[in-house]
């Protein structure tokens, strides 16, 4: 408390995520911290199972029990002040069930902790590299109450500068993230007009869920300050592509070294690279549902989208599901395209993880790798289609949940499908325009 008085702190915003991957907060007082940290700082559990709407889903445990409390204790391991509010630290919490004293079960944080037990059990420690792009967008003029994208302009594809960035956006976000220690490596405007990318260090893999979930929080906050909004939703916009959160996995051992290297083995892979492999194809299906969560997510889906459509593996290659960069040694290491930007990245981490370490524990070889450009469904499975059929391929995937636990998969199988059964009730835009003049 004294170091933080000192450095003008008076402030601390203690923020947790929820299961749709927002970060829930409260700011305490720096003379209150102590009691925060001893007894926690009382939430709703209900606020795990309330939709971005403000709904209260009917999940076990919510409304069914009365609405009860968790308690949030601050991890001051991971305090920071934050670059763009004078006095103002800002730490991440821990989540219990002041009942039990034990993890929430829907806590994020925690599941990912759960998982990375288990490898370590194995001894095994996973290394992640988190790469996330977004959308800026900018209100629509006239008063319209909408959004537009903020520097349209096409063709200016990974470029920095004023070229596609006439007001500094991301240099100034750069600078900021970088201040808050997220580990931040470099950014460029990405594919699309109004598309930015900024990558992450690779670290120990709750390290970068941590910097990841945090990044996404500071990025959103940052563009509301410039009047703006910032989205990691799939696919915003119908003339557009959508917005990737790619990882990269490797795993070391418990002296530091690289188990996905194996200059002897085929294509420089050892055996645990090519078993984990093999696990993210055969649970391809079920991550899905936790690393494209949302309707939005299946429409950044389809052919030539250099997004994934079907379940495959290549060595370099950018049209595959899977991708193996080419480095190896410490730097070897398998890409998983799948996930889209509006991801948790706990969830898509701990759910990543678990799959390579199911496949690891069956000892089974990936299929044969994909030459040349993917898209052909001759050659590969389709990867589900629609949210509905990801969420019973990860119900039917009884391996996966197992390892992810059976009360955070229900819970979160009872709120997605809740949000599919209010999308397939409402009346949307393309429906008005396609319908009402004529019919």
């Amino acid at each position: 408390m004294a170091r933080l008085a000192a450095d003008g702190i008076d402030v601390v915003r203690v923020t947790y995520p929820d299961l749709i991957g927002t970060d829930r907060a409260r700011d305490v007082l720096l003379e209150e911290l102590p009691r925060a940290c001893e007894h926690g700082l009382a939430f709703c559990r209900a606020v795990y199972h309330t939709s971005p709407q403000g709904d209260v889903v009917p999940v076990a445990g919510g409304l069914d029990a009365g609405l009860p409390d968790i308690a949030v204790r601050p991890d001051l391991s991971t305090l920071a002040a934050l670059p763009w509010e004078p006095g103002v630290a800002t730490c991440l919490g821990d989540v219990l069930d002041p009942a039990t004293g034990s993890p929430a079960p829907e806590s994020p944080r925690d599941l990912l902790r759960a998982v990375l037990a288990r490898c370590s059990e194995h001894g095994l420690r996973p290394v992640v590299g988190p790469e996330l792009e977004y959308f800026l967008c900018e209100p629509e003029t006239g008063g319209a109450g909408g959004w537009r994208r903020y520097g349209a302009d096409n063709g200016a594809v990974y470029t920095a500068g004023l070229r596609a960035d006439a007001d500094n956006h991301l240099l100034r976000t750069l600078r900021h993230v970088r201040d808050l220690d997220l580990g931040v490596l470099s950014g460029n405007h990405e594919f699309d007009g109004g598309q930015f990318e900024i990558n992450l260090l690779h670290s120990e893999a709750m390290s970068a869920a941590d910097r990841a979930f945090r990044f996404k929080a500071a990025i959103k906050e940052l563009a509301r300050r410039e009047g703006r909004l910032a989205t990691f939703m799939a696919k915003p916009f119908n003339d557009a592509g959508g917005s990737g959160f790619h990882l990269h996995l490797s795993c070391e051992d418990e002296e530091g070294g690289n188990v996905f290297d194996d200059p002897s083995g085929p294509h420089g892979l050892s055996a645990t690279a090519r078993h984990a492999i093999a696990g993210v194809l055969a649970h391809a299906p079920a991550l899905a549902a936790l690393l494209n969560p949302t309707i939005n997510s299946y429409k950044r889906f389809g052919p030539d989208t250099l997004a994934p459509w079907l379940i495959d593996w290549g060595l370099d290659n950018r049209s595959a599901m899977v991708r193996i960069p080419p480095e190896r040694g410490s730097g070897a290491r398998m890409e998983l395209r799948l996930g889209d930007a509006s991801a948790n990245p706990y969830l898509a981490i701990a759910g990543t993880v678990a799959a390579a370490l199911l496949g690891v524990l069956a000892g089974e070889e990936p299929p044969a790798p994909l030459e040349g450009y993917g898209y052909d469904t001759a050659k590969a499975a389709l990867l589900p289609a629609t949210l509905p059929e990801a969420l019973d391929a990860l119900e039917a995937d009884t391996a996966l949940a197992e390892v992810l636990g059976k009360d955070f998969t229900t819970s979160f199988l009872t709120y997605k499908r809740n949000e599919v059964e209010r999308f397939q009730r409402h009346v949307t835009d393309w429906e008005f325009t396609e319908y009402a003049y004529h019919l």
